[in-house]
């Protein structure tokens, strides 16, 4: 895998450029040994400002550049290696690396843009694990021993059982994460390898989530983000409300961390050394890191050392940050509702899971969502963290099951188009022939819970299972088509009720704005405007993730003050959506999330009798 860092044929000469540029920018004082700088006549050009963004995924690197404005300049991925074994999901932090620099390489390269053009990083992650021994190495985390396997996965349900004990210690922290710790979350992690891995736990030097790795592995600063800490380690970012604002950036000393909890859940050792292992600084997403790129990651990623490095964010939340100050028209709002204009706004990240956040200027403790989150995506703002979680992986389940699916991937892909395109057009077509009022009738009598993988927000029911009501023999396209619509109405459902139980705690959230592969979807975007009845913005640009890690970068380099400013500059609407006017339209989805509300309901029904039934 270590070919694509030697066949750039351009390497060497930027490799010059990098230490001349070095010199140049960083010792003024040595001027006077560079008799050539002294002749020079014409001063060189501006340097056009390039932020790059980079974003390890599930499956894949992604790198993309932006320009001053947040347009894209150009994007690239790079796969990476997965292993899966039961519960176990494993990754490797080596490959993710090369990963990043070949899709860095890559991005450049179609964008057009040298090295030494790049203005300022920032990094977004999936929320995995990663182990490191004192000399950066991997630590593995695998029964196999691997060495190479050395993180654990965001969605790795090895720790079911730790999840258990620690919510059972009944801590003040676990308040501020929805009231329980989740398997997905880094300390049942942390103690599951404890408890079977006596020789990596005992080796590993630095335990960090993925996105400060990257950061730490490119600058050298171990400093943790508030994103990760707050939202995946329990770690009380408001410890730091009163001592600390975004605009005098600096790492701050790790006082978030509740030692009597880790005590208490079997992990103290992790307190030792002001908090080593874990974190002894913390700072704002976009703080800058150490003196920038080091030389030998500059090299690696064909970049110029010393380049800005923003703190990290995990990814979904550095989608928020790409788009939540996205506004639809010109006007722009005053300044006394400019603060409170943010804390009516909730953002859907959707994907193979979906997630729903929205921020306010005081905490609100939500049963069944995650947070409050102090910083934990705006600096100085709440986090409230919803998620559904399958909302793309259902659809792909709905209609990779059906018998018709076959033959739909083939005309789907022979008139290259996706299949979600070739569906909506089979749905109005449908609506034609049968005369329907509007595309939504056609489910009248199909029903949905879209509970395939339990339930996250708001019931937090991890034991709830998904439920289809209203089948025929039918096996045909259109059937399936029916079944697809059924489902995406269901999402959108389960998001009306997140959205009204967010707002029955204090929010006041009437607008949506959505970024990710789901919010392509013209026909999946309008289900949701017309089921919960606010309008929802697209971004301008698709890759949200991407320019949420740019902004990152940005803020690293002082071209903006603080993270806000930055999205106001780099956020840009593109499309509005907004809820039909029909009422008819309004009354047909009030009565199906009537219905919604009740298949819940008639399970845990049905539970209980089954229950009493085995007793």
């Amino acid at each position: 895998m270590s070919g694509p860092r030697h066949s750039y044929s351009d390497t060497t000469p930027l490799l010059k450029q990098h230490h001349h540029d070095d010199d140049h920018h960083h010792h003024h004082h040595r001027f006077s040994s560079h008799p050539a700088a002294i002749e020079m006549t014409t001063p060189p050009p501006p340097r056009r400002t390039v932020y790059l963004g980079v974003d390890v995924g599930t499956g894949s690197a992604r790198a993309g550049l932006f320009d001053g404005d947040g347009k894209l300049l150009g994007s690239a991925s790079s796969p990476i290696q997965i292993w899966k074994e039961g519960d176990c999901i494993e990754q490797s932090s080596t490959d993710i690396w090369l990963a990043v620099c070949t899709a860095v390489k890559a991005a450049c390269s179609l964008a057009n843009v040298a090295g030494e053009e790049v203005t300022s990083l920032g990094f977004a992650a999936t929320c995995s694990l990663v182990a490191v021994d004192s000399d950066g190495e991997p630590v593995s985390v695998s029964w196999s021993g691997d060495t190479r396997r050395n993180i654990i996965v965001w969605m790795d349900h090895r720790a079911v059982k730790q999840a258990e004990r620690i919510n059972s210690s009944n801590s003040p922290v676990l308040q501020y994460c929805g009231g329980a710790v989740f398997p997905e979350m880094e300390p049942p992690k942390l103690l599951w390898v404890k408890d079977n891995l006596k020789e990596s736990w005992s080796m590993a030097f630095r335990w960090m989530d993925l996105s400060d790795w990257l950061s730490y592995k490119a600058t050298g600063d171990d400093t943790r983000s508030l994103c990760s800490t707050v939202c995946k380690w329990t770690y009380l970012g408001h410890a730091h409300m009163h001592q600390a604002s975004e605009e005098d950036s600096r790492d701050m000393e790790a006082c978030g961390w509740d030692d009597q909890f880790w005590e208490e859940i079997g992990l103290g050792d992790l307190v030792d050394g002001h908090h080593a292992k874990i974190g002894r600084s913390v700072a704002f997403p976009g703080h800058a890191l150490g003196c920038g790129l080091t030389i030998d990651s500059a090299k690696e990623l064909g970049l110029l050392a010393g380049t800005p490095v923003g703190t990290s964010m995990i990814d979904a939340h550095a989608g928020g940050v790409g788009v939540m100050e996205s506004k639809a028209g010109s006007d722009p709002e005053s300044k006394e509702t400019d603060v409170e204009a943010i804390c009516r706004r909730m953002v859907l990240v959707c994907g193979t899971s979906t997630c729903h956040m929205a921020v306010s200027h005081t905490k609100l403790f939500i049963p069944g969502v995650w947070g409050p989150f102090w910083s934990g995506m705006v600096p100085e703002y709440w986090l409230t963290e919803g998620g559904q979680s399958a909302t793309g992986a259902l659809l792909d389940y709905v209609i990779e099951n059906h018998v018709a699916s076959p033959h739909l991937v083939k005309s789907a892909a022979s008139r290259r188009i996706s299949i979600f395109e070739l569906l909506n057009e089979i749905l109005e077509t449908m609506r034609h022939e049968l005369g329907s009022p509007f595309l939504a009738a056609l489910t009248n009598d199909t029903h949905v819970l879209p509970d395939f993988h339990g339930n996250r927000s708001p019931i937090a029911d991890p034991k709830s299972k998904g439920m289809l009501c209203g089948l025929t023999l039918d096996a045909s396209e259109k059937q399936l088509a029916l079944l697809y619509l059924a489902t995406v109405q269901a999402i959108a459902y389960g998001t009306r009720h997140i959205v009204e139980h967010c707002n029955a705690h204090g929010h006041k959230v009437d607008t949506l704005l959505a970024c990710g592969g789901l919010a392509k979807n013209p026909l999946y975007i309008q289900e949701h405007a017309d089921i919960i009845g606010y309008p929802i913005i697209l971004p301008r640009e698709n890759e949200s993730v991407l320019l949420g890690a740019a902004i990152l970068g940005a803020v690293a380099s002082k071209k903006y003050i603080t993270i806000r400013h930055a999205m106001k500059a780099l956020n840009a609407a593109g499309q509005v959506v907004y809820p039909s006017q029909d009422p008819k339209v309004k009354n047909y989805h009030n009565a199906k999330y009537h219905i919604f509300r009740g298949l819940y309901e008639q399970q845990l029904e049905h539970r209980s009798i089954m229950a009493k039934a085995l007793a």
